[in-house]
């Protein structure tokens, strides 16, 4: 057998070659250079060198775990460690190398600094931080041998080692976040994709009552930042009282989010309950930072009226008919009438009560963009993933981009059931049993524009291929005849241009 030395020299990979385990053995070979360059270097006469050199490591280090991801994700795709806990992380820690970070602590406690937690916590992560560097120092070893071999299938020993030292990353990875910052719950990641849901549904009723429009959104103008809280907020009070802001719950059971203005959201719902339709455009107005000439244009409650008004508030009656309610039914609405009564006497007049009510929510919208900032992002950035115009209305080529869905070019796709059949001159209306459905399991990607699914992008079936899609790209309704499917149900972009007749066809959208 040929020395290693010899062997080494003999079947190195070229530079040139774009295979990764090719681009592996250089990535280890510049970290083991830098690290043999630091352990000879004196570090007391020659700081700002060591300075150099380790910034040369961690950039050397980034570019070798970026390797390794890209060779577990061609050598084990199916044993891969799941890695949905990083929902649960603030997302300013959600950054491409946070993966360095990881392996910089790892090292830092292996020397017993701790530069992040304190010593408690160090001594509790250092075990895992060991077992995560001689992991890693395994897999170097094994993948350089396999780099200097034959080309060829990934051997045993390799995927073994790969598999330990993704469990024990991802181990390591949820403890020492978890030790540095508060990691939510499941229930307050439940939490915040309601309050998700909420955002959505105020931008929706603000574009249907032509408080927003779709360019806005879609230009991501920055005073939405701004409005789309402040206007949540009231429908999530007024408009949607079940929601994420149903303040009949305890305060420990609402999210972390709003939970400290628990208090003032009780008399901000007080009073927005009190407002007449008019009242409550003039403050959605005024939230929009409209004119309130504007306002009052469309309100003709003034000062006069406002004390003695109680149009708005009293039980309606019909001439001739007696109302259903009980006596006891009758009391109640009396006495939250004359609650209502009560607070509105509080004010002057109507301005004076929307100048409080617009004072007190943008203060609470306000503080969320300060005190959970973080959160407050994740949750904008996910509602306009939503809300955005559907990419699918555009004449556009795949871009390769995550998170955009892309029409097809071409009417037809090669993979598509329905497609083929239409070619082939058999027709779908006298088709009455409706497609197989792709099982779950076997999709990790949008069919359509291949976004990977995660913890907050489901899989969504369309009712008319079967196939599986993301919510953008599957987000038209409409019913399905020939299928028995007389109600509107969920179809993909491509079945609603391509398949769907023009008279089954609406504006309706999930």
């Amino acid at each position: 057998m040929l020395p290693a030395a010899v062997r080494r020299w003999l079947h190195r990979p070229k530079r040139s070659d774009p295979r990764l385990l090719s681009q592996f053995f250089y990535a280890d070979e510049r970290v083991t250079r830098v690290v043999t360059e630091i352990n000879c270097l004196d570090v007391e006469t020659d700081p700002q060198q060591y300075l150099v050199l380790l910034n040369q490591l961690h950039v050397s280090q980034a570019e070798l775990l970026a390797i390794i991801e890209q060779i577990m994700d061609e050598c084990i795709p199916k044993e891969r460690h799941g890695r949905d806990y990083v929902i649960k992380f603030p997302e300013d820690l959600l950054v491409d190398s946070l993966r360095n970070h990881m392996l910089f602590a790892a090292e830092c406690l292996m020397a017993h600094t701790y530069i992040d937690v304190d010593e408690a916590d160090g001594v509790r992560l250092r075990p895992l931080a060991k077992d995560l560097l001689c992991s890693l120092e395994l897999v170097r070893t094994v993948l350089r041998e396999q780099s200097l071999s034959q080309h060829g299938p990934y051997s045993e020993p390799v995927r073994r080692a790969l598999i330990r030292f993704d469990i024990l990353f991802a181990e390591f990875e949820l403890s020492y976040v978890s030790s540095l910052v508060s990691v939510k719950s499941p229930e307050e990641v439940y939490r915040q994709q309601e309050i998700v849901v909420l955002f959505c549904e105020t931008v929706a009723r603000a574009l249907k009552l032509g408080y927003l429009t779709q360019e806005m959104i879609d230009g991501y103008e920055p005073q939405l930042m701004f409005t789309i809280p402040r206007l949540a907020i009231i429908s999530g009070l007024l408009i949607y009282p079940d929601g994420p802001l149903n303040l009949e719950r305890k305060p420990e059971d609402i999210s972390r989010v709003f939970s400290p203005f628990y208090v003032l959201l009780r008399k901000i719902r007080d009073l927005l309950r009190v407002l007449s339709r008019e009242e409550l455009y003039m403050l959605e107005k005024r939230v929009l930072n409209e004119s309130a000439a504007d306002s009052q244009a469309s309100c003709k409650v003034d000062s006069a009226d406002f004390r003695g008004s109680v149009a708005c508030l009293s039980v309606p009656r019909h001439p001739g008919r007696e109302p259903k309610s009980t006596h006891a039914g009758a009391i109640v609405e009396v006495s939250r009438h004359s609650r209502w009564l009560e607070l509105r006497s509080r004010y002057r007049n109507t301005d004076d009560m929307i100048h409080t009510l617009f004072v007190c929510i943008s203060g609470v919208a306000d503080q969320l963009q300060t005190n959970f900032a973080s959160d407050l992002r994740a949750i904008l950035k996910t509602v306009f993933a939503i809300v955005t115009s559907q990419t699918e209305e555009l004449e556009v080529t795949n871009t390769g981009q995550v998170g955009v869905c892309v029409a097809p070019a071409v009417p037809h796709l090669a993979d598509c059931a329905l497609c083929s059949s239409s070619r082939q001159g058999r027709g779908r209306q006298d088709t009455l049993e409706p497609p197989e459905w792709v099982p779950d399991s076997t999709c990790n990607h949008c069919m359509a524009c291949h976004v990977p699914f995660t913890f907050l992008r489901r899989r969504h079936h369309c009712r008319s291929c079967g196939k599986i899609f993301c919510s953008r790209c599957s987000s038209h309704l409409a019913p399905l005849p020939h299928f028995r499917q007389l109600k509107p149900v969920r179809i993909c972009s491509h079945c609603y241009t391509t398949h769907l007749p023009s008279a089954h066809k609406d504006a309706s959208c999930l």
